[in-house]
C-alpha cells in the first residue's frame, strides 16, 4: 500500500518561507498514435523532471481499446503515475499540457480523437475544480477501466474521492477492452 501524505504536513520554501500541503497526484497517460510506448516514457520522463513533483510509482502497461473515439482510433497503450507534489492543481495542468504539446498533441473538436499523448489529472489530493480548464477529480476517471485498472496495480485499496473504492468501481465496468501488456515496461527511474 502506497501512504497518502498527511494533509496537515506542509513542505517549507526554504527561499520565501511559504508553506505548501504535500498532495498525492493520480496521473494517466494514454497515447495511441506513433510511438506509443516512447510517448508514454517521454511523459513519466518530464514528470519525474518536473520540480516539486516526486513520482512514487509508474504502473504496468496496458493496450486498451478505444474508448468513444471515432471508428478509425487504433488502440491505446495507458498507465498510472503516483506522485507527491506541493505544486498547486493549476500549475500541474498546466505542465500536463505543456507535455501534450511537447509530444505534437494535436487538439481536435472531434471527441476522443486519436492522440500521440493524453496526460490527464485524475486526483490532486483533496482539491475540487469544476472549471473549464481543469475538473477535478477527473469527471469520467472513475468509469474508465483503462485508469481504474493500472491505478489499482500500484494502490489496490485506494477510494476514488466522492466515488469509493477503486477495486469496487473497477468490478463495475467493462474491462474486456484493457489487457495488460507484460512485454511493456515503463521505466520509473
Amino acid at each position: 500500500m502506497t501512504e497518502t501524505p498527511n494533509p496537515n504536513i506542509v513542505d517549507t520554501d526554504s527561499l520565501t518561507g511559504e508553506m505548501h500541503p504535500i498532495r498525492r497526484v493520480v496521473v494517466a497517460l494514454g497515447s495511441n498514435l506513433g510511438e506509443r510506448l516512447a510517448s508514454l516514457q517521454g511523459a513519466v520522463d518530464a514528470l519525474r523532471d518536473t520540480p516539486d513533483f516526486f513520482v512514487t510509482g509508474v504502473s504496468p502497461v496496458y493496450e486498451t481499446d478505444p474508448v468513444d473515439s471515432p471508428e478509425e482510433a487504433g488502440p491505446f497503450l495507458n498507465a498510472v503515475v503516483l506522485a507527491d507534489t506541493t505544486l498547486p492543481a493549476a500549475r500541474l495542468m498546466e505542465r500536463a499540457l505543456a507535455i501534450e504539446d511537447a509530444f505534437e498533441r494535436e487538439r481536435s473538436d472531434i471527441r476522443n480523437a486519436p492522440r500521440t499523448l493524453d496526460v490527464d489529472l485524475i486526483v490532486v489530493g483533496d482539491r475540487r475544480s469544476n472549471e473549464d480548464f481543469l475538473r477535478l477529480p477527473h469527471p469520467r476517471a472513475h468509469q474508465r477501466a483503462f485508469v481504474l485498472k493500472p491505478w489499482h496495480d500500484l494502490e489496490p485499496d485506494a477510494v476514488f474521492p466522492e466515488r469509493g473504492p477503486i477495486a469496487d468501481l473497477l468490478g463495475e465496468t467493462d474491462a474486456s477492452g484493457v489487457r495488460k501488456r507484460e512485454d511493456l515496461a515503463l521505466e520509473a527511474e
